[in-house]
């Protein structure tokens, strides 16, 4: 499981529920959640 930076909680927490999508200029990236506050989470990850 990846590691986001979570701005609630103001720090790393692991991506629940995450999907593989691409931004609008083409960027890969995972969206998810936090398990703790269950704010959004987004890594860009490399193609």
């Amino acid at each position: 499981m990846a590691q986001a930076y979570c701005v609630k909680c103001k720090e790393k927490k692991e991506i629940q529920n995450e999907k593989e999508e691409v931004t609008a200029n083409g960027r890969p990236i995972l969206k998810g959640t936090c398990p703790v506050c269950g704010g959004k989470l987004n890594l860009f990850i490399k193609k």
